[in-house]
């Protein structure tokens, strides 16, 4: 007995069970305290923050003016800036705020509005990068790796520098296979371990129940379980304006809607300066600086060119579509990541500002300024998305709310047999004349990006009289994040009587500034809300948020607030259009626009809606300002009194119409007009045979010849094959050997809701089948 108790407590015994005890509480306390820390309010009262107005656009041209008014000298060389920046987007915005945070005179100019490209216009992510840490593992490629722990130690910072504006987000991986558990659980674990101790939250593994309970609308046939990951999100276009704000208060001018149309160099071919255009004007003039740097995204070449007219391209874009659907699709707080799609690219499901975001795709692209999303690219998508879902979801084209185009400045690689072998790693030129660009990369990386730029532009302009440090940006909290908790809108709603939801989006997209924006709500002259009169019944924009934009944000078009300022075109774009004509009222009270100015804002919109999925030959009528000031008041009272009318008048829906109870009761002849009715018929008539069917005659048309019978109808002739397979699958009827005409019929409307984008409908608008509000409605 002894000698047991000896052994039990011999001094390696007990080393043993101390070191394992402390092990233990070590990682438990490593446990406890793991994951994102969210960053304090700076401030030490609920009170809100002072109020803060940036100069105006008008004060930043003036200033920009004054640069290139006088011929150079030692006595004005303090009006001349350290530096020029030629872009607005992630990059350019990066670029200013540490520029100006290391005691620069910095410039910015963009040509349309502050991201009015890509930067508005990605997958919505701040991430690592999955899909580059497999090809890094696989390819053994290094500067894969690098990209991945570059992009992981910015995601930390990123979610530290704009709380409000990002989050992080967890998404699933679903898994159909028993080999891949191991596969993608040590791919997810190497990430965390990458991360180190800048990880969000620990990957898991889901069990096939959890998943399911987790994700209800996934598809459970074969489904094994799931794994877990953590990224973050962010909203990217108010991200940058957080950028754009957050530079002009450390003393940077910037100005959108200034174009740079020839640059300025002396005798020995160095770059002094610029000619820039004021495009809402038309006034030139010229501006001085000592660096100018090319922060364009896909549209650096055309700045190259312009300081080099023998420039070859250093750019390869490619382009990457996102689809808007309802937020019925996918979870409020979980992601989905298809991995390896039906021809290998990758794709994202994910919520974002209460609807469903999916996408990407990667194709070679021309560089235009509003791409458009191809319809077979969006097809593409909504098969993807049919492939991941429980089949008793119908997924329709119909659903679509926003389809957009984005173009990723990749770095071209001539040996690369495709974009997707890119990697997204960003680079910084300087050439003969001094013209600095910094090209490629992505949101995550824009501050090592804007690090890396300035570094250079300081040791290239000779700039290092003039900083006062080095980069400080890991520790600038963007404008809006002093004063920001997690619970601030609770505030919003005791002081101003909000909606929660209305609270809650303004306290996370505007952070502290949302004190601001309230102040500028009109009541609404109800018992509640007491502020806040909402853009669009079904989404939680207020028309303070217009006031807002303009007054404090730069907005100087209807496109500006409602697919930037405020996302409402990215997430829907039919309510978008009907919101217009209200928006366009609130600018015009406070820029004055005549309404010649308002109508033509009204027709730029219409025109960009195109770019986000709702094509102008689908609009018959622009929508008429709404009436301002005693004249425009009594001519359109004048105008209805007489029966005509005063607005444009669109349907709020967009089912599918249908012709009610001269087309029969059956619920598949319900979804059609009479002529559509009767060319389907004529259609049916012409392949059907007649067959014996319990001793009777009946006319049936086979499987084989369905796709043959339906293209001779018109708007069919673009059915796709997987489309009639879906709709005949979600029927039951794949193995039928004919399909009678109630069938036929039935297949006929389903492939109307599942293929077809809704088409407005003027006329027939009262009788639409399913309200916007109901349905989510689409583009």
């Amino acid at each position: 007995m002894s000698s047991i108790l000896r052994r039990v407590f011999s001094r390696r015994t007990l080393l043993i069970a101390s070191g394992g005890t402390v092990l233990t509480i070590s990682g438990g306390y490593w446990y406890l305290n793991s994951g994102p820390a969210y960053p304090e309010s700076t401030r030490e009262t609920r009170r809100a923050p002072p109020p803060w107005t940036p100069p105006s656009r008008a004060e930043m041209l003036a200033s920009l003016k004054a640069s290139g008014k006088n011929a150079p000298s030692p006595e004005n060389s303090d009006e001349v800036f350290d530096l020029l920046i030629v872009g607005g987007g992630a990059t350019g915005a990066g670029v200013a705020v540490d520029a100006v945070s290391r005691g620069l005179k910095v410039a910015l100019v963009e040509r349309d509005d502050f991201s009015a490209g890509t930067s508005s216009k990605s997958t919505k992510l701040v991430h690592g990068g999955v899909r580059y840490l497999q090809k890094a593992v696989f390819e053994l490629d290094y500067d894969q790796y690098k990209l991945v722990r570059e992009a992981l130690h910015e995601r930390k910072i990123f979610l530290q520098t704009a709380p409000y504006l990002s989050h992080m987000l967890p998404i699933m991986l679903p898994i159909y296979k028993y080999w891949q558990v191991p596969y993608y659980w040590a791919g997810c674990k190497l990430y965390d371990l990458l991360a180190g101790k800048e990880n969000m939250e620990t990957s898991y593994l889901m069990s096939k129940g959890k998943a399911l309970e987790t994700f209800p609308m996934l598809k459970q046939d074969g489904l094994v379980g799931a794994l877990v990951y953590y990224d973050g999100q962010h909203n990217d276009s108010r991200m940058n304006i957080a950028l754009i704000l957050t530079a002009v208060k450390l003393g940077a001018t910037v100005a959108n809607y200034t174009e740079v149309t020839s640059l300025h160099k002396d005798p020995s071919g160095r770059l002094i300066g610029a000619q820039l255009t004021d495009n809402l004007t038309g006034a030139s003039f010229p501006v001085r600086a000592r660096g100018i740097i090319n922060a364009t995204g896909p549209f650096a070449d055309a700045l190259l060119t312009m300081d080099d007219p023998a420039h070859t391209p250093i750019v390869q874009p490619s382009s990457g579509i996102h689809i808007t659907l309802p937020n019925y699709y996918s979870p409020r707080k979980m992601g989905l990541l298809d991995p390896a799609t039906s021809d290998g690219r990758v794709i994202f499901f994910l919520p974002w500002q209460g609807n469903t975001i999916a996408g990407t795709t990667d194709t070679p692209a021309r560089v235009v300024r509003d791409p458009l999303a191809p319809e077979e690219e969006i097809r593409w998508v909504l098969e993807e998305v049919r492939r991941y879902l429980a089949p008793d979801i119908k997924v329709r084209r119909g659903d679509v709310l926003s389809a957009w185009s984005g173009l990723r400045p990749l770095v071209r690689n001539p040996g690369a047999a495709s974009t997707e072998g890119l990697v997204r790693s960003h680079m910084v030129h300087v050439g003969k004349s001094g013209l600095l660009t910094i090209a490629g990369g992505k949101w995550t990386t824009y501050r090592e990006m804007a690090r890396e730029a300035v570094d250079e532009a300081v040791r290239v302009f000779g700039l290092e009289g003039k900083v006062k440090s080095g980069c400080v940006t890991e520790n600038v909290r963007l404008v809006g994040s002093d004063g920001w908790t997690r619970n601030m809108f609770i505030g919003l709603i005791q002081r101003y009587g909000l909606e929660s939801d209305v609270a809650k989006h303004l306290s996370d997209n505007y952070g502290d500034r949302a004190w601001t924006v309230c102040s500028l709500a009109e009541p609404t002259g109800q018992n509640w809300p007491l502020h806040g009169t909402r853009l669009s019944p079904q989404y939680p924009f207020i028309d303070a948020e217009v006031r807002y934009a303009v007054t404090h944000e730069y907005a100087q078009t209807a496109v500006d607030v409602l697919a930037r300022r405020t996302r409402l075109a990215f997430l829907n774009v039919q309510a978008a259009l009907d919101a217009l004509p209200r928006v366009v009222d609130i600018m015009a009270s406070e820029l004055g626009w005549s309404r010649s100015e308002r109508k033509r804002q009204i027709a730029a919109a219409v025109a960009f809606f195109a770019s986000m999925g709702l094509p102008p030959s689908e609009v018959p009528v622009l929508p008429e300002p709404l009436p301002r000031g005693p004249a425009e008041k009594a001519w359109a009272w004048l105008w209805s009194g007489f029966g005509f009318g005063f607005g444009f008048g669109f349907g709020r829906g967009l089912g599918v119409p249908h012709v009610g109870k001269e087309a029969g009761s059956s619920h598949g002849r319900a979804r059609f007009e009479s002529p559509e009715l009767a060319a389907l018929t004529a259609a049916f008539e012409r392949h059907a045979k007649s067959v014996d069917v319990d001793g009777q005659a009946e006319a049936v048309i086979e499987l084989e010849r369905l796709s043959e019978a339906v293209a001779e109808v018109q708007g069919y002739e673009a059915v796709t094959k997987r489309d009639f397979l879906y709709v005949l699958e979600e029927a039951g009827l794949t193995k039928s050997s004919g399909l009678n005409f109630d069938e036929f019929i039935e297949i006929c409307g389903n492939l109307k809701e599942v293929a077809f984008a809704p088409v407005l409908n003027e006329q027939k608008r009262e009788r639409l089948r399913i309200p916007v509000e109901k349905s989510g409605g689409g583009v």
